[in-house]
């Protein structure tokens, strides 16, 4: 199978066709199967093409794959007009309109409301005029050249257009790689809103990751004409991943081998490094997080290079995380976090000293060293791989907005983890393995300015954490993410104590007395 994808024309982007050749029976066949797994409740495929070529064979193998049936009987519904048929997630409309007098007649059938929540399958589309949703899928299908096999000529109108693209891409990477015979098994997903991943399994047990990353979309610009995601410095391709990917790989750490890509749609087809965590029923493995720490130990105590390759002709610049990214992420407990805990928003005076504040506390972690910030190192993102040994058995994902700043940021995001409560005795105990390790690597390391800067970065992810959490809650529609708020605020609660952070405690304890505590009461609690 093979082949082109291209735009229709310059002035229809908004649709993209992929032309698919198919030598046999058994390879249209093969190709519906592998397109069922492709769609979702609400979609339509239009099935176009003459007499004989091969309309039925391409219908009845989507169907029965979708119905998980390889047996079930599908009957051309050329009398009957429509056909449906159950399957594991929606219901599915098998149509055909070669004897509708026009669209108009789909309101008498019901068809609007028998495929709101139905993936439906239309042959004859063209009779049923302009009646049809015209963001689908459609699928033309005549003889190959001689005879011999057949064409398929796939167009995605509207929305379709770009799964088209992803679909098309996905599909040579995985027989570029050798992975055309697996099956996808979708994984549970994190945060993210673009990303989200796929397990692969082999006939023989081999398995590996699909992660899908397509290019962020540009969001509305809140400053200075830059979108949040520009100033914080999040990764805004694949590209990002990749080059930290193989940086880290370079340096003798356990990051997923990258077995192809495809950076334009943003799919690459990773190593699965396991799912066994660092945590258990009891919260953090003492013994997983101390390798966990003695890793940053070693990343921090080596000079790292700000560039890194992509591809031939490709580098990635690992961003600063400046002043400005840095203020635009505690920003967000001003945002959400504070609505949803008083029901209000902040006073302009009260946001300004707020900021203020915080610029004054980041002055020092700007003028201090400098390293790679993996950003999201925490006990979802670390895969313990007891098999391997010493660093190795830290496998390492979700890197892709690494950024340079004050090493402490990452010590803190682990030993402050935001999902698992990490007792404070341990915290201590691991800073202090951190401390020792990094002194005994350089004798001119500060250690009590590290554990300064430790303090404000912990409170400023801290602060931006309880921000985030309420913003999945208000705005993505996540509210399990606001159990973890009682913990983020202990964790806050207890950065503030310290004396790099006296002016703001006293902004917090004003302006959100709930999180400071008078001394004769208890802390919220983990």
């Amino acid at each position: 199978m093979v082949n082109g994808l291209a735009l229709m024309s310059e002035q229809d982007v908004s649709q993209v066709a992929w032309i698919v050749t198919l030598p046999d029976h058994e390879a249209t066949e093969n190709f519906a199967r592998k397109l069922a797994e492709e769609l979702k409740p609400g979609d339509l495929v239009t099935l176009s093409g003459g007499l004989g070529a091969g309309k039925t064979t391409f219908a009845r193998a989507l169907v029965r794959t979708l119905a998980n049936d390889p047996e079930l009987e599908v009957p051309s519904p050329t009398f009957t007009l429509m056909q449906v048929y159950d399957s594991p997630v929606c219901p599915i409309v098998h149509a055909d309109f070669y004897r509708l007098s026009g669209g108009y007649e789909l309101v008498e059938l019901g068809w609007e409301e028998l495929t709101e929540n139905a993936i439906a399958l239309v042959e004859w589309p063209e009779r049923a005029e302009d009646g049809l949703n015209p963001e689908h899928l459609d699928i033309h299908l005549d003889m190959g050249p001689g005879g011999r096999g057949r064409v398929a000529m796939l167009t995605g109108t509207g929305a379709f257009a770009s799964r088209l693209q992803r679909i098309k891409a996905f599909r040579n990477l995985v027989d570029r790689c050798g992975w055309s015979d697996a099956t996808r098994l979708p994984m549970p997903s994190d945060a993210s809103v673009i990303r989200s991943y796929e397990r692969l399994v082999k006939p023989n047990g081999e398995t590996a990751l699909l992660m899908i990353s397509p290019p962020r979309p540009v969001g509305p610009p809140v400053r200075r004409g830059k979108p949040y995601t520009t100033i914080a410095k999040l990764a805004e391709t694949v590209h990002a991943f990749v080059a930290m990917d193989k940086g880290l790989r370079a340096l003798g750490f356990s990051a997923p081998y990258i077995y192809g890509e495809d950076l334009d749609t943003g799919l690459l087809l990773i190593e699965d490094l396991g799912s066994e965590p660092v945590v258990d029923e009891n919260g953090p493995i003492p013994e997983r997080y101390a390798e966990a720490t003695r890793l940053l130990v070693k990343l921090h105590s080596t000079e790292l290079p700000q560039v890194l390759p992509v591809s031939d002709g490709i580098e990635h610049e690992i961003p600063p995380y400046d002043l400005e990214a840095l203020l635009i992420e505690v920003e967000l407990l001003a945002d959400w976090y504070v609505p949803h805990i008083i029901g209000t928003q902040l006073s302009g005076s009260a946001r300004a000293e707020f900021v203020n504040l915080w610029t004054e506390a980041l002055g020092e972690i700007l003028a201090g060293p400098v390293t790679w910030i993996l950003r999201d190192y925490h006990s979802p993102n670390l895969i313990w791989m007891p098999e391997r040994e010493g660093l190795q058995r830290v496998g390492l994902i979700d890197f892709q907005d690494a950024v340079l700043g004050s090493p402490a940021y990452d010590v803190a995001s682990l030993l402050q983890d935001a999902r698992v409560t990490v007792p404070a005795d341990l915290e201590l105990k691991l800073i202090g393995l951190y401390a020792r390790e990094r002194k005994a690597a350089d004798p001119d390391f500060d250690v009590s300015g590290f554990a300064r800067a430790y303090a404000i970065m912990a409170a400023q992810r801290a602060t931006k954490i309880l921000g985030i959490f309420a913003r999945l809650d208000r705005r993505d529609g996540k509210p399990h993410y606001l159990k973890h708020l009682p913990r983020i605020e202990t964790y806050l609660t207890r950065n503030l104590a310290h004396p790099a952070l006296g002016k703001l405690k006293v902004w917090y304890e004003t302006y959100l007395p709930r999180l400071i505590p008078l001394e004769d009461e208890t802390p919220p609690s983990s």
